[in-house]
C-alpha cells in the first residue's frame, strides 16, 4: 500500500508592524496622559499651598479664627478645586450660603421671561403683563411704594428704583412709622426676637416699605443697593409665571443646567444646610462664634440661595457664555448694562442687570452670617471661579463693616494670586 503523502499548510507570513504600532500608540497616549495627571496634581498641589500660605498669613494675627478659604476653578487648562481649613473630607460638593450671589439667578429669571416676550424690563411695575389683564405687582396697600409709577423692571434689577432697603437698614420714624415697635431697629430682627421661625414674605417685606412709605429716591435719580427691590423682582417672577419664585429657579435654571446641589431656601424653620456643609463662624476679641443657623425666608430672591463651589462655577461659566438658557444677545444685555452712579457706561467695579461688573470680568459676591463669597467669569480667558470663606473677621462689625470688607479685599487678591500662577 502506497504512502500517502502528509498534506503540508503553507502558512502566510504576517508582519507584526501594525500591531507594534498601535502598541506603541497606546504607550504614547498611557504616558500622556500620566504626564499630564501628574502636572495636574503638581499645580494643584501647588495652588493648594499658595492658599494655605495667604489664609495663614491673614489669620496669624487673629487667635482662633476658625473656619478657611475654598476656591473652584474651571478653566481652559483644567479645573481645580483647593481648600484650606475646612477639614480634611472637603471638597467642592459641600453646601455653603452664596448670599446676594442668588441674585444673579434672580436676573437670569426675570431676563428669561424677557427673552420669551412674557414681560419686557422697560415696562414700568404698574404696566399690565404681556397678554394679560393684571399688572406686574399686585394693586393692593403692600405694593404701594412711593413713586410706584415711575419704578421700571430695569431699575430695580440695577439698584436704581429708590426702593427702601429693609434687609441693611434700620426703619427710620417718619409721619407713617411714628410709635410702631420697630422703629429705630431692623425689621428683621425685631420679627425674629418674637418668633424666630417666622417665615417672611415677599408681601410682608414690600408692605412694610409701602405702609411707611419709605424710599431712597426718585426712581432713575441715582444708586444705592437694595435687598427689597430684588424682593419685587420675585413677586413679579411670581406674578408672570403664576408659579412660586423657587419652583420657577428650579424648573427654569437649576434643574436644566445640572444644578442639582443648588436650593432656594423660602421656609422660616429651614434653618440648616443639606449636607455634607461647612459650618459658619464669626470672629471678633479672639472668639469665634458659630453663626451656621439661620433664617433665610427674608432673603429669598435676593440672598437666600445654598449652592457647592462646584455648582455655583458651573452656574458662572454657563450664565456668561450664554448656555443657561439665556442666548448671548441676553446675557449681552445684563453685561453692557454696567452704569455709573451718573448714568454712563463703564466696565469696572459697576452693577449691570443683576451683576458685578470689574476689571476680573462679571459675576456677584455675597456676604451672610458667616459666608463670604465671590463668584466671577472673565470673557476673555474663559475662567470661572468662585472663592468662598466660612468665617467673618468681625472686629468691626457693631459699628461698621469695614472689617468683613478687609476680608473681602484679602480674597480679591488671593484670587489673582492663584490664577496668576495658572498664568491668567
Amino acid at each position: 500500500m502506497p504512502k500517502r503523502k502528509s498534506a503540508s499548510v503553507k502558512r502566510k507570513k504576517t508582519s507584526s508592524l501594525p500591531t507594534t504600532i498601535i502598541i506603541l500608540f497606546i504607550v504614547a497616549v498611557v504616558s500622556l496622559i500620566g504626564l499630564n495627571s501628574l502636572k495636574k496634581y503638581s499645580m494643584s498641589s501647588d495652588l493648594s499651598k499658595t492658599l494655605q500660605e495667604e489664609w495663614n498669613a491673614y489669620t496669624k494675627d487673629k487667635p482662633n479664627f476658625n473656619g478657611g478659604l475654598a476656591m473652584q476653578i474651571l478653566s481652559p487648562k483644567g479645573d481645580y478645586f483647593i481648600s484650606t481649613g475646612m477639614g480634611e473630607g472637603m471638597n467642592n460638593r459641600y453646601h455653603f450660603r452664596t448670599a446676594s450671589v442668588s441674585k444673579t439667578f434672580t436676573a437670569a429669571a426675570i431676563m428669561l421671561l424677557h427673552q420669551k416676550g412674557l414681560l419686557n424690563i422697560d415696562d414700568k411695575i404698574t404696566d399690565n403683563i404681556p397678554g394679560k389683564n393684571i399688572p406686574y405687582v399686585p394693586e393692593t396697600e403692600d405694593y404701594n411704594l412711593p413713586y410706584k409709577n415711575d419704578i421700571t423692571i430695569r431699575m430695580l434689577l440695577l439698584h436704581r428704583a429708590g426702593v427702601f432697603d429693609v434687609a441693611n437698614n434700620a426703619i427710620p420714624s417718619n409721619q407713617f412709622s411714628y410709635g410702631k415697635p420697630y422703629v429705630g431697629q431692623s425689621y428683621i430682627d425685631y420679627e425674629e426676637g418674637i418668633d424666630p421661625n417666622h417665615t417672611f414674605t415677599f408681601d410682608e417685606l414690600v408692605g412694610l416699605v409701602s405702609g411707611n412709605q419709605l424710599s431712597f429716591f426718585e426712581p432713575g435719580s441715582a444708586y444705592h443697593y437694595s435687598d427689597t427691590g430684588y424682593s419685587i423682582l420675585g413677586k413679579i417672577i411670581e406674578q408672570v409665571s403664576q408659579k412660586s419664585f423657587a419652583d420657577f429657579v428650579k424648573e427654569q435654571l437649576l434643574v436644566p443646567n445640572g444644578l442639582n446641589d443648588t436650593f432656594v431656601v423660602y421656609e422660616g424653620l429651614d434653618k440648616t444646610l443639606p449636607e455634607p456643609y461647612v459650618k459658619s463662624y464669626y470672629w471678633a476679641d479672639g472668639k469665634s462664634t458659630d453663626a451656621t443657623l439661620s433664617n433665610m425666608s427674608p432673603h429669598v430672591a435676593e440672598g437666600s440661595m445654598t449652592t457647592t463651589p462646584h455648582d455655583l462655577a458651573l452656574w458662572a461659566k454657563r450664565l456668561f457664555t450664554g448656555q443657561a438658557g439665556l442666548s448671548k444677545d441676553t446675557v449681552a444685555m445684563m453685561m453692557d448694562a454696567c452704569m455709573s452712579m451718573g448714568g454712563e457706561a463703564t466696565t469696572a467695579s459697576e452693577y449691570g442687570l443683576g451683576l458685578v461688573c470689574t476689571k476680573n470680568g462679571y459675576g456677584h459676591n455675597g456676604a451672610h452670617k458667616a459666608y463670604l463669597s465671590n463668584m466671577v467669569y472673565n470673557p476673555k480667558t474663559g475662567v470661572a471661579y468662585v472663592i468662598f470663606t466660612n468665617a467673618w473677621n468681625c472686629q468691626t462689625c457693631e459699628k461698621d463693616i469695614e472689617s468683613i470688607k478687609g476680608e473681602l479685599k484679602e480674597m480679591d487678591m488671593v484670587s489673582e494670586k492663584i490664577l496668576q500662577k495658572l498664568e491668567y
